[in-house]
C-alpha cells in the first residue's frame, strides 16, 4: 500500500468531514445534555451513504472499504465518541453480520433499512459474567417444542439496545465445546420475552443508549439462526476485526481533535507576556502528540488495508492498531487537558468530553490485554 490515502479516500474524507461539521456537531450540546441520541442523525448519515459502506449496492448500500469506514470513524469521533458509536455500532459492527452470512430474507428484510437509516442494529454478546471471555457466555437457546428456539439469559452494556430494531443474539446451543457451541439469533424489537433495564449511567458516551437486555423465553423461528448454528463465536471473532478498526479509528479522531484544538489555544493564549507556544516545553509536547497521532493513524489505515486484503499479518496488525490507538488517545487527550489547564476542565471546550470518551476505547471492542494476548500468544506455553 502506498502510505498515502488515494485520491478517492482523500475525497472521501473531506465529505465526511463536511457532512460532520454540517450535520453532526450542532447536534453534540443537546444530546450530550439530555444523554440521548439525536434521532434526526441516522436518517441524515443514511441519506449520506455513510451507513451502507459494507453493503451490497442491491441492498441499497455504497460499497466503500474497510480504510472509508476507519475514515468516517475518525471524522465522527472528532464532534462526539456517543454519536460516533451509535451509528458505528448499527453499521459496522452489528450490521456487518447480516452482510456476511445472513439469509436471503434476513437481507432483504434489513440491509436496505440499516443503509437508509431507517431502521437501528445492535449485537449482544457480553454478559454480566462473560466479557473478555466470549467463549463463557452462559446465555441458552434450546430448542422449542414446535421448531424454533427459546432464548434465555442476560446480556450487559449493549450499545443501541434501547434504539435497535434488530438485534444479533448470542446464546449458546450446545452445552459442550465452549467455541462451537454459540449461535447467533436475529430478533426483532418487540418480540415477547426481550426487554431492557435503564439506560446505564456511563462515564462517557453520555448520548448513546446502553442497557441491560433480559432473555425470558423469547420464541423465535428456525429461520432467525444467523449464519450456521454452532459458528457463531467464530462469526464473532469475525466480526471484530472490522469493530477493532473502527474504534481504532474512532480514538485518532479524538486525538486528532484535541490536538488541534490545544494547538489553537496554546498559540492565542497567554503566560508570562507571550503565548504559550514560545515555551519550548510547550512546542515540543504538542509535536510529540502529532508525532503519536500519525503513527497511530498510519497503523490504524494499515490494519484497515490488511483487514480487506486478507493479508497473513492481519489479526496482528489489528490488534496491534487498536492497542496503539486507544493508549495515544488517552496519553494525547490527557496532555491537551493539561495544555488547556483549567479551561479544559470546563465542558464549553470541549475537552472534557474527549477526555472521558476516549477512555472506553481501552475497554470496549477487546480491551488492552486482549489485544496484548492476540500479539503474544506464540509465546504462551
Amino acid at each position: 500500500m502506498s502510505w498515502e490515502l488515494s485520491p478517492e479516500h482523500v475525497a472521501f474524507r473531506t465529505t465526511c468531514r463536511t457532512f460532520t461539521d454540517r450535520e453532526i456537531r450542532p447536534l453534540v450540546d443537546e444530546a450530550e445534555s439530555n444523554g440521548q441520541f439525536p434521532p434526526e442523525a441516522f436518517k441524515r448519515l443514511g441519506a449520506a451513504g455513510l451507513l451502507g459502506l459494507c453493503t451490497p449496492e442491491e441492498h441499497g448500500g455504497t460499497e466503500g472499504d474497510s480504510l472509508a469506514i476507519a475514515l468516517l470513524s475518525e471524522e465522527l469521533a472528532r464532534a462526539s465518541g456517543g454519536i460516533a458509536v451509535t451509528a458505528l455500532v448499527s453499521a459496522y459492527m452489528a450490521g456487518p453480520h447480516l452482510v456476511r452470512h445472513g439469509s436471503a430474507v434476513q437481507q432483504q428484510r434489513w440491509l436496505a433499512p440499516l443503509a437508509h437509516g431507517e431502521s437501528i442494529c445492535a449485537i449482544a454478546v457480553t454478559e454480566p459474567q462473560a466479557g473478555s471471555d466470549v467463549a463463557g457466555m452462559a446465555s441458552t437457546a434450546r430448542p422449542a417444542p414446535g421448531g424454533g428456539w427459546v432464548l434465555n439469559g442476560r446480556k450487559m452494556f449493549i450499545t443501541n439496545a434501547g434504539l435497535a430494531d434488530v438485534i444479533i443474539i448470542a446464546a449458546r446451543t450446545d452445552s459442550g465445546d465452549r467455541h462451537h457451541g454459540v449461535t447467533l439469533f436475529v430478533v426483532e424489537k418487540g418480540t415477547p420475552g426481550m426487554s431492557f433495564g435503564r439506560p446505564l449511567k456511563k462515564l462517557g458516551w453520555h448520548s448513546s443508549d446502553t442497557r441491560e437486555l433480559m432473555l425470558d423465553d423469547v420464541t423465535v423461528g428456525a429461520d432467525a439462526v444467523l449464519g450456521t448454528q454452532g459458528r457463531g463465536f467464530q462469526q464473532i471473532m469475525e466480526g471484530f476485526q472490522l469493530e477493532r478498526v473502527s474504534l481504532g479509528a474512532m480514538a485518532i479522531g479524538h486525538a486528532a481533535e484535541c490536538l488541534d484544538r490545544a494547538r489553537e489555544y496554546t498559540r492565542q493564549r497567554e503566560a508570562f507576556g507571550a503565548p504559550l507556544t514560545h515555551l519550548q516545553t510547550v512546542r515540543h509536547k504538542l509535536a510529540l502528540m502529532e508525532l503519536e497521532v500519525d503513527s497511530a493513524r498510519l497503523m490504524v489505515h494499515q490494519a484497515a488495508v490488511r483487514l480487506d486484503t486478507d493479508h497473513p499479518e492481519m489479526l496482528k496488525t489489528v490488534a496491534q492498531a487498536k492497542y496503539l490507538a486507544a493508549v495515544v488517545a488517552n496519553r494525547v487527550v490527557d496532555h491537551a487537558m493539561q495544555l488547556f489547564g483549567g479551561a479544559g476542565y470546563l465542558e464549553e471546550t470541549g475537552i472534557a468530553m474527549h477526555y472521558r470518551d476516549a477512555r472506553i476505547l481501552r475497554v470496549g471492542g477487546g480491551t488492552d490485554e486482549i489485544q496484548l494476548e492476540i500479539l503474544t500468544k506464540d509465546l504462551a506455553p
